[in-house]
């Protein structure tokens, strides 16, 4: 979507909320958590093709998930937003090589799963339901898919859970939506509307959803993989992370960008799981 398109969008939403705030913001809102693209295309379902298919629910909503099956320790891959399990293709030769047990699953309104919106709190909640059935020993989440981790450990603490791999993942639900409500370029009145509809919601406030405040009661241990040029999620938020996960530690990158998807990082996967 252009940077035209986008600034009307929020034009037309602002010009809305004179009349209706909270119709405007909730407007906003489903923008904000309606992926665009992360449905399998016809290629990417090839490359998922070799998985073991299960559905599992949750809320009456299904969970895909994909599994290759091996002798080895059992890890869970958290895709992230606008993308599905096909986005592991680079790693998972390398994983089925150590004969790892590998679980995948795709994020609500994603792939195959079931939904509609998004949100990090959902996705954490589908994490729970195949973590729950698979109980793995590491967990590796790119972006939200980190974020959504971090929110399910927080949440229900695991015990079969000993190491999690967060990649580009955002430290807060803060810097995620005031970053969205400044590229639409939102007024006030839908700024403020949208973090009323978020404690409406979930019964807490937006800056209560710190991943990177998470942590600090998180016993697994943490490898933060996060590239300096990161255009999409701040370096600024791995090194929240590294400061408040206090069992954890930080692998710079540069120029790997957001997608972290450079085969010189799997070997420190690979090593920081066995260990």
């Amino acid at each position: 979507m252009s940077t035209l398109v986008i600034k009307s969008i929020g034009r037309a939403l602002n010009a809305t909320s004179i009349i209706s705030s909270k119709y405007a913001s909730k407007k906003a809102l489903n923008l904000f958590a309606s992926p665009r693209k992360g449905r399998y295309t016809e290629n990417q379902k090839k490359l998922v093709s070799s998985a073991l298919f299960k559905e599992l629910t949750y809320d009456n909503l299904k969970i895909a998930t994909y599994h290759w099956q091996g002798n080895g320790k059992t890890v869970l891959l958290a895709h992230g937003w606008e993308s599905n399990v096909s986005r592991w293709q680079y790693i998972l030769e390398d994983l089925k090589a150590q004969d790892y047990n590998i679980i995948a699953l795709d994020a609500p309104a994603h792939g195959s799963s079931d939904g509609k919106l998004f949100n990090a709190v959902l996705y954490s909640e589908f994490i729970n339901v195949v973590a729950q059935k698979f109980k793995p020993e590491a967990i590796i989440g790119h972006s939200v898919g980190g974020m959504a981790t971090v929110f399910f450990m927080h949440n229900y603490q695991l015990a079969s859970v000993k190491k999690m791999i967060l990649l580009g993942a955002p430290a807060h639900f803060t810097g995620v939506f005031t970053r969205y409500k400044s590229m639409m370029g939102y007024n006030k009145r839908i700024s403020n509307g949208l973090d009323n509809i978020v404690l409406e919601r979930f019964g807490k406030p937006v800056d209560y959803f710190s991943a990177a405040n998470f942590t600090k009661l998180i016993e697994a241990k943490g490898l933060i993989i996060h590239d300096r040029k990161d255009k999409i999620i701040p370096f600024e938020d791995a090194l929240l992370f590294a400061n408040r996960y206090k069992n954890s530690e930080l692998i710079e990158t540069q120029g790997f960008g957001h997608g972290l998807k450079d085969t010189s990082l799997t070997p420190k996967i690979i090593e920081f799981i066995n260990r």
